[in-house]
C-alpha cells in the first residue's frame, strides 16, 4: 500500500503580466487581462513544468481574469482542473481601484505617517485587514489533506502570506521585510504538520523567463 501523504508542498505562483501591470494601473481587484507578454511568459512557464514532470494534486486561482487565464494556461499544459477561491484575491485598492498610480496619488496622496491599521484608499484593505485574510486564506489551505498544492494568485497577499509565514506582523509606513514576486515568479514551501516546520525552497523564481530583470 501506497504510503500517505504527510507533507504540503506548496507553490505559490503570481500571474502572468497584465494590462494594468504594464499601463501602471491600481488594479486590486479590478479586472484586467494578461498581456501578449503575460501569456508568453505563462505558457514558458507550463513548458518549465511539463518538462520537469511537475506534478501537483490541487490548483487553486484567484478568479480574476489575470490569475484565472494564467492558472488555466499552466492547468491546462499538466492536465489539472482549477477550483477559484476569492479567499486568494488581492488586496482591495479602495477608491483608487482603476486607476493609474498618477491620478490615483493625486487623489489620495501617500499619508506622511501610516499605521498598519489604517483603511487603505478610503475603503480599501489596510495591511492588518490584508495580513488577517491572508492568513485565513493559509489556515483553509492548511485544513485540506496534506498534498501538493499550486496557489496562483497575486503580489501583495502573496508577499503578506509569506509575512503570516514566517511570523512577521505588518510594520508602519510598510516598512519591514518584503517577499519579490514577479510576474509568473513563484515561491516553493514544504509543511510539515508533524513538527510544525516550513521549508522554505525557493523564492521569486523565474528561471522560465529570463527576458527581463
Amino acid at each position: 500500500m501506497a504510503k500517505k501523504e504527510s507533507r504540503y508542498h506548496i507553490i505559490l505562483l503570481r500571474h502572468a503580466e497584465s494590462e494594468g501591470n504594464a499601463q501602471g494601473y491600481f488594479q486590486g481587484q479590478g479586472d484586467f487581462p494578461l498581456t501578449e507578454r503575460g501569456r508568453k511568459q505563462a505558457h514558458a512557464l507550463a513548458a518549465r513544468w511539463k518538462t520537469e514532470k511537475r506534478k501537483f494534486d490541487h490548483v487553486i486561482a484567484s478568479p480574476l481574469m489575470r490569475t484565472r487565464d494564467t492558472a488555466e494556461i499552466v492547468a491546462n499544459a499538466l492536465d489539472l482542473p482549477v477550483e477559484f477561491d476569492p479567499i486568494w484575491m488581492e488586496r482591495h485598492n479602495g477608491k483608487v481601484t482603476g486607476m493609474k498610480h498618477e491620478e490615483g496619488r493625486k487623489l489620495l496622496p501617500i499619508p506622511h505617517f501610516r499605521t498598519p491599521y489604517d483603511i487603505f484608499a478610503g475603503d480599501g484593505e489596510g495591511d492588518w485587514q490584508l495580513f488577517l485574510r491572508a492568513g485565513e486564506a493559509l489556515h483553509q489551505l492548511l485544513l485540506r489533506p496534506p498534498g501538493r498544492y499550486l496557489i496562483v494568485s497575486h503580489g501583495a497577499i502573496l508577499n503578506t502570506t509569506m509575512k503570516a509565514i514566517v511570523g512577521v506582523t505588518p510594520h508602519a509606513n510598510y516598512q519591514g521585510p518584503q517577499f519579490r514576486f514577479g510576474n509568473t515568479a513563484f515561491a516553493t514551501l514544504t509543511y510539515i504538520p508533524d513538527s510544525h516546520r516550513w521549508y522554505i525552497e525557493g523564492l521569486n523564481d523565474r528561471n522560465h523567463w529570463r527576458k527581463e530583470k
